[in-house]
C-alpha cells in the first residue's frame, strides 16, 4: 500500500480523517487497551459494571464486533484507493463513520437507550463499512476485490444475528462462530498477499537469493481447507468431520508459512511479526481442531489461541507498517515496536497455555491480559502523535 495523501492536494481538513487507518486504528488501540482490564475486573468480581448484555457475551461482541472490526475498516479503507485508484474515503464522511462505531461501543457498554436502538446503532456501523466497500468496488469496477466486500457484508449479518439472539435470550454462539470464521478467512487472504509480499521487498533489497513461493495450488488448496473447517464448525461445531478439517488447514498452513522464509526476516521485526502472527495462525487451525477431536487444550483456550494470538500478533504487525508508511516514515521497527509484539505475544501465550501451569486463574488472565492490553496502549503511546499530526513527506 502506498500513501495517496499527497495525490488529493484538494482535502483540507483536520489530518486525523484524511485516512480511514488514524481513527481506526487509534480507536481500536485505545479500545482493547480498555476493555481488555475492564473485563478481567468484571470476571474477578471487582467491577460491577451494567453493560446492555450480560458480561460474557459483552466480552464476547465487543471484541468480535467491536475492536476487529475498527482494524478491518481502517486497512479496508487505507487499502481500497489503491485497489480501485479512487480517493480515500477522508473528511466529513470518515469521520460520521467513525462517531458511528464511537457510538455503538459506548450504547453497548453503558445503554442510555432501549436495547433495541442500541442494538440498531452498533450493528449499522458494519453495514455502513460494508457499503462503503461495495460502492468503491462497483464505482471502480474492481470486481476482483468483491471477496473483501463479501466477508464484510457477512460479518455485517453476524453481528445482526447476535444482537437478534441475545434481545430474544437464545444462545449467542453461532453468530459468534460466523464472525470468527469471517475473519479467519480474511487473515488467510489478507496474510497470504501481504506476507510474501513485504517479504520478498525485504530480501531483494538486502540482496539474499531466498524469495518467497509464488501463489500457486498450494495456497489455494490451504485456503480452501480454511473454508471447509469454518464451514463445517458453523454448522457443526463439535463433529469428528470439522475437528479433522481443522486440523489438516493448521498442518496446509504450517507449509505455506515455511514457503515465506520468514526465519529469515529476524533483522527486521516489522516482516518477522507478520510470520510470528501467521504462525499463531497455523497453530490455532491445528489446535481448534484437535480440541474438538477431544485432544489437548479446552476449546474455549483453542479459539483464544486465534483471538489472542493470531488475531493479537496480524493487527498489531499491519497497524504499526501502515502507520509508519501512510505517514511518511521508514518503514522499520524501533525498540518501543518490538516491545509492542514481545507485550502481545506474551500476553497470547500466557492466555493460551497458563492454564496447563496451574497457577492461579485469576493471576494468569490478570498478567495475560495486562500484557495483551498493554500492547496496544503502548501503540496508542507510540503512534497516536503520528496519527494525529499531518503525515512527513506531505
Amino acid at each position: 500500500m502506498t500513501d495517496q495523501a499527497s495525490a488529493c492536494p484538494s482535502y483540507q481538513g483536520p489530518a486525523f480523517f484524511s485516512y480511514g487507518f488514524r481513527p481506526f486504528f487509534l480507536g481500536a488501540a485505545l479500545f482493547a487497551g480498555v476493555a481488555v482490564p475492564l473485563w478481567i475486573l468484571v470476571l474477578a468480581g471487582i467491577d460491577d459494571q451494567t453493560f446492555l448484555y450480560p458480561a460474557r457475551d459483552w466480552h464476547v461482541h465487543e471484541m468480535v464486533f467491536g475492536f476487529l472490526p475498527a482494524v478491518i475498516t481502517g486497512f479496508l479503507l487505507t487499502a481500497i484507493p489503491n485497489w480501485t485508484d479512487r480517493p480515500p474515503i477522508r473528511g466529513y464522511e470518515l469521520m460520521l463513520l467513525s462517531i458511528l462505531w464511537l457510538a455503538g461501543r459506548l450504547l453497548i457498554a453503558m445503554p442510555w437507550f432501549t436495547p433495541l436502538v442500541s442494538a440498531m446503532v452498533d450493528a449499522g456501523f458494519l453495514i455502513a463499512v460494508a457499503g462503503l466497500v461495495w460502492r468503491e468496488i462497483a464505482l471502480s469496477k474492481s470486481w476482483d476485490r468483491a471477496p473483501m466486500g463479501v466477508l464484510v457484508s457477512l460479518l455485517a449479518g453476524a453481528n445482526i444475528l447476535f444482537h437478534v439472539q441475545t434481545l430474544s435470550g437464545a444462545e449467542t454462539d453461532r453468530p459468534e462462530r460466523m464472525a470468527l470464521a469471517m475473519v479467519m478467512l480474511l487473515l488467510t487472504l489478507i496474510g497470504g498477499k501481504l506476507i510474501p509480499t513485504f517479504t520478498g521487498e525485504l530480501l531483494t533489497n538486502a540482496g539474499r537469493a531466498e524469495q518467497p513461493a509464488s501463489f500457486s495450488r498450494y495456497d489455494g488448496l490451504s485456503i480452501a481447507f480454511v473454508g471447509f473447517a469454518v464451514l463445517s464448525w458453523i454448522v457443526q461445531p463439535h463433529s469428528m468431520v470439522t475437528g479433522w478439517l481443522f486440523a489438516i488447514a493448521g498442518v496446509a498452513n504450517l507449509g505455506r508459512l515455511v514457503r515465506w522464509y520468514g526465519w529469515v526476516t529476524w533483522r527486521e521485526p516489522l516482516v518477522l511479526i507478520l510470520h510470528v502472527g501467521y504462525g499463531w495462525f497455523a497453530l490455532s487451525l491445528f489446535i481448534l481442531g484437535v480440541s474438538i477431536l477431544g485432544i489437548g487444550l479446552a476449546q474455549e483456550d483453542a479459539v483464544h489461541a486465534f483471538t489472542s494470538g493470531a488475531v493479537g500478533a496480524m493487527t498489531l504487525a499491519v497497524m504499526t507498517r501502515a502507520s509508519l508508511g501512510h505517514t511518511g516514515r521508514p518503514r522499520h521497527a524501533g525498540p518501543l515496536t518490538v516491545l509492542i509484539y514481545v507485550l502481545v505475544n506474551v500476553g497470547a501465550a500466557l492466555r493460551v497455555f497458563g492454564p496447563m501451569t496451574g497457577l492461579p486463574t485469576n493471576l494468569l488472565l490478570g498478567v495475560a491480559a495486562g500484557s495483551w492490553s498493554g500492547a496496544y496502549l503502548l501503540f496508542a503511546m507510540v503512534y497516536g502523535p503520528f496519527l494525529l499530526r499531518q503525515s512527513l513527506d506531505e
